[in-house]
């Protein structure tokens, strides 16, 4: 009796020991005395061992290589231009073709009054979208440009060079009128060109002249908008003169699509023959209708590049005049 009551003696102060020792260590939890989840976890870690498998997958998918980048959408650089009368005309052809990413070049030629010009300017200044991204230029110094004569290639020039200049962040380069209008949507131009070659121009040529050779190729013009600053037609100088051996000569439409490394070297030059032919079509009749197909058709790197369509529908009265 005497030793049992002696265990029992024993037995109570244990049981109420550990008794205070759960009741303590609970309420250390509940108070934040214990303050990581992780220090738990490390006591009685068959809890969260599902949780660590799941921790674990999902740091595998996270690190995991990301896809490859795809290719980059295409952009493009527009020349709009236009003369006398043309301002309104303009301006629906410029919201029309308009898109955040491409990039815009417009001119009214200095036959165009001031009061025009000044008001086109005016409109880009003042259009919200057009000054919050940027990406439409106006030539504030307006060329003289005469139809069928070298100041039209000479404008189209000087676009390139201002686009190349602004931003070289595009693609193809695409002049056109005032008169002009878009067939397509940008969003489907965008996402047909995804998938050409970026080296691709598309400039309808032959070297069939036929009686080009006769009209155009052998006599000698002048173009007063080289250095009148009024506006009047061509001449004709003498003597006429034979066909070029240097270089063989191209004909086609004024219309072109080109891509910016064909421009690059019309600009820049780094072989002589953009220059030179430059200045051979100087004296040439309708000299946009041929320049740019004589410098691609005359160099073995971008003669291969070339696609015999301009991208151009035009209208024509029936029978054709001069103008659609």
């Amino acid at each position: 009796m005497a030793s049992s009551k002696m265990e029992n003696k024993c037995v109570c102060p244990v049981l109420l020991s550990s008794l205070v020792c759960a009741f303590v260590f609970v309420t250390s939890l509940n108070m934040g005395l214990v303050s990581s989840v992780h220090k738990f976890n490390s006591i009685f870690p068959i809890f969260s061992a599902h949780q660590r498998m799941s921790e674990y997958a999902e740091s595998k998918i996270e690190l995991g290589t990301p896809p490859p980048p795809g290719p980059t959408l295409p952009r493009f650089a527009y020349l709009v231009s236009g003369s006398k009368g043309d301002l309104e005309k303009l301006w629906r052809t410029l919201h029309a073709l308009y898109h955040p990413r491409n990039e815009y070049v417009v001119h009214l030629d200095l036959e165009a009054p001031p009061e025009e010009r000044l008001a086109l300017a005016s409109r880009i200044d003042n259009h919200t979208v057009f000054n919050k991204v940027g990406n439409v230029y106006m030539i504030s110094k307006a060329n003289m440009v005469t139809y069928r004569g070298p100041t039209m290639v000479a404008n189209t020039l000087h676009a390139c060079a201002v686009l190349l200049k602004r931003n070289k962040d595009w693609d193809w380069f695409i002049n056109l009128s005032a008169s002009d209008y878009p067939l397509v949507t940008q969003d489907d131009l965008v996402y047909t060109f995804s998938a050409l070659n970026r080296n691709l121009n598309f400039i309808e040529h032959t070297s069939n002249l036929g009686w080009k050779a006769n009209k155009r190729a052998m006599p000698l013009i002048v173009d007063p908008g080289l250095y009148m600053s009024t506006k009047s037609d061509i001449y004709w100088a003498t003597p006429r003169r034979t066909l070029p051996t240097a270089f063989k000569l191209f004909t086609g439409s004024a219309w072109t699509v080109l891509s910016r490394p064909f421009v690059e070297f019309c600009v820049w030059g780094w072989d002589n023959l953009p220059r030179t032919l430059l200045m051979y079509y100087t004296n040439f009749v309708s000299s946009p209708e041929g320049y740019f197909q004589t410098v691609v058709c005359n160099v073995p790197e971008f003669a291969k590049t070339v696609v015999n369509h301009d991208l151009h529908y035009i209208s024509w009265d029936n029978p054709p005049k001069q103008h659609p």
